[in-house]
């Protein structure tokens, strides 16, 4: 219980006002994510705020890849400009993030920019994890999250644990993590895009990961096999994800995917609220509906 009211007070700072009869899937509420290295018009800094302002998008979840380093501070002084907040930061590291030459550079960047964000963490490359028992597992994956959640916490910034399929990307799974860890700003980002094995179990789930949650990205999901991921509103059964994660005490909020969408960034981001907005309207969802006007 401590862990949570820890954990709730860390996001508290860092999510957008609504109130208490705004809905979670409002234009303010909405941020973009996978539009930096997913965008075949290569955007740079000051191109990417610029769209992110044309389409009413006030909020960013910063992906990058190598290449992107040498823009971080271009990208946070771009935001600042067109005052987009920095939702999250992504970050992919190994077992031993000690030696991740990536993660001192992106702990360097916001400590110096003042900014308090998330981090968005993957964990991969554990060895023989096949092999491991249960809790095996959960003592190999808690060890790099240990280091990257005390290293994030000494700037005041809070960690995601993000699926992206194999073992940690299952929710049971974190929810292991975090209870052997008991770090208070640890918390987790649900992606739609990765839940084609979750499709079904999803009602059951949710709620144990509800007090935890970060942010939920969407996107559409077409049963079958495999489930295949298309854009919201093509698909047949996120429809009733996001009416149940609307009908929850979830508050936080809400990622537009261009990853799997569109060649070009804005394209992608477009018709992903658009494919929203088709639900929302079928679900009823007039509050949201109006912030869009």
């Amino acid at each position: 219980m401590i862990q949570k009211l820890l954990l709730a007070g860390f996001l508290l700072a860092t999510l957008p006002a609504l109130g208490q009869k705004g809905s979670i899937y409002a234009r303010e509420n909405l941020i973009a994510w996978c539009i930096v290295p997913f965008d075949s018009k290569e955007r740079n800094p000051e191109q990417r705020a610029e769209m992110l302002n044309k389409l009413g998008f006030t909020m960013l979840a910063y992906d990058w890849r190598e290449k992107h380093i040498p823009e971080f501070d271009a990208e946070l002084e771009a935001l600042k400009k067109h005052h987009i907040k920095l939702q999250a930061f992504w970050l992919y590291s190994g077992p031993n993030p000690e030696n991740d030459k990536n993660l001192p550079i992106i702990l360097d960047l916001l400590k110096r920019h003042g900014v308090k964000t998330e981090i968005w963490c993957m964990i991969g490359g554990i060895k023989d994890m096949d092999k491991m028992t249960q809790q095996q597992k959960v003592e190999a994956v808690a060890k790099p999250v240990a280091y990257i959640a005390d290293k994030a916490a000494e700037i005041g910034c809070t960690v995601g644990l993000y699926n992206h399929g194999g073992w940690y990307g299952v929710p049971e799974n974190q929810l292991e993590v975090m209870g052997y860890l008991k770090r208070p700003n640890i918390g987790i980002v649900y992606n739609l895009h990765h839940a084609e094995d979750d499709i079904e179990r999803f009602p059951k789930f949710f709620p144990k990961i509800l007090p935890h949650l970060m942010a939920v990205n969407l996107m559409g999901l077409q049963k079958g096999n495999p489930v295949k991921v298309v854009p919201i509103g093509e698909g047949d059964a996120e429809a009733d994800m996001i009416r149940i994660i609307r009908e929850s005490a979830y508050r936080g909020p809400i990622g537009i995917i261009n990853e799997e969408t569109a060649p070009d960034a804005e394209v992608g981001l477009t018709m992903n609220v658009e494919g929203l907005k088709k639900i929302l309207k079928q679900q009823g969802d007039s509050g949201a509906l109006r912030s869009y006007e």
